[in-house]
C-alpha cells in the first residue's frame, strides 16, 4: 500500500473509531497540499460507501485571513459535502456523533448553471450562475488534538474537517443583498449570541464561490448545476455541548435550527 492510500485508511479508521492524535504519523502526513487533496478523494470515497452517500457540493475552509495566517497558507481550501452527512434544519444530531462539534455559521449556495472553465470569476461574473442562497451551519469535526498545529495538508486530508452540514431554507430572491454587510448571528440556547457578517469570508461569500470556480480546474473538475457550496465561518467559534440548541440567524434570509441530544 502507497503513503497516500495508507494515510486515508488512517484517517478513515479515526472517524470510525472516533479518535484524535497530536498529528499522523510521519510515515502517512502528506507533504504538501496536493498530496493532502490526494488522500482526501480516497477518503471521500471510503465515506460516501461507509454512509451510502453521494457528493453534494464543496465545503471552503480557511476563508478567513487570520486562520490563513495561523495555517501558514496564502489561499483557502475546499472539502467535499456529502449527502449522508447532510441535514435539513431542525435536526437533532446525537453529540457522541461528534468528537469536536465546532459550530460554524455560513453562508451557503447552490448553483443554477454549470460554470464553465477558462475564465478567471469574481464576485460579480459568478452571480449569473448562482440559483440561491442557502442559510447553514456547518459542524466542523476533526482527528487532531489541535487544528492550529498540524498544518494545512494534514486538514485538507481529513476532508477539510468536514463533520455535518445544516442547511435552511433556500433564498432564490437574493440578487440585491449585500454580503459584504450583510449580518448574521449564532444563538446558543436563545441566550448566548456571537454576532458576525458576510464580510468575514474572503470580504464576501460570493469570492469564495468565485475563487472555487476558479480553483476546481486546476483539479480536472467544474462546479456544476446543483452543486452546494458552503463559504467558511462568519463569526466566532462556537464549541457545542450535548443538549444545546443552535440556531443561526441571518435576518431576512432566514433562520437554521439544529440540537444536539
Amino acid at each position: 500500500m502507497d503513503r497516500i492510500a495508507a494515510a486515508a485508511d488512517y484517517l478513515f479508521d479515526m472517524r470510525v473509531k472516533q479518535r484524535q492524535v497530536a498529528a499522523l504519523p510521519d510515515d502517512v502526513v502528506p507533504r504538501s497540499l496536493a498530496e493532502g487533496y490526494q488522500v482526501q478523494e480516497l477518503l471521500v470515497r471510503k465515506l460516501l460507501a461507509r454512509g451510502n452517500g453521494h457528493p453534494i457540493g464543496y465545503k471552503i475552509a480557511c476563508t478567513n485571513v487570520l486562520a490563513q495566517q495561523a495555517l501558514g497558507v496564502d489561499a483557502p481550501f475546499f472539502g467535499v459535502l456529502m449527502s449522508h452527512s447532510t441535514h435539513r434544519s431542525g435536526v437533532t444530531l446525537p453529540a457522541t456523533d461528534f468528537v469536536v462539534r465546532c459550530a460554524e455559521v455560513e453562508f451557503g449556495f447552490a448553483m443554477a448553471q454549470d460554470v464553465p472553465p477558462g475564465t478567471t470569476y469574481t464576485a460579480e461574473t459568478i452571480k449569473p450562475f448562482v440559483g440561491s442562497v442557502i442559510p447553514s451551519i456547518e459542524m466542523v469535526d476533526h482527528r487532531y488534538h489541535s487544528w492550529k498545529t498540524v498544518g494545512a495538508p494534514s486538514l485538507l486530508a481529513d476532508n477539510a474537517i468536514h463533520g455535518c452540514w445544516v442547511e435552511g431554507e433556500p433564498v432564490t430572491n437574493w440578487q440585491g443583498i449585500d454580503f459584504t454587510s450583510h449580518p448574521t448571528a449564532l444563538i446558543v440556547n436563545g441566550e448566548q449570541t456571537f454576532p458576525g457578517s458576510g464580510a468575514a469570508v474572503l470580504g464576501n461569500p460570493l469570492n469564495v464561490v468565485a475563487w472555487l470556480a476558479n480553483e476546481l480546474p486546476k483539479f480536472g473538475r467544474r462546479l456544476s448545476r446543483g452543486d452546494k457550496i458552503t463559504t467558511g465561518l462568519t463569526t466566532d467559534v462556537y464549541l457545542a455541548n450535548p443538549g444545546d440548541h443552535l440556531s443561526a440567524d441571518f435576518g431576512p434570509l432566514g433562520r437554521v435550527e439544529m440540537t444536539f441530544a
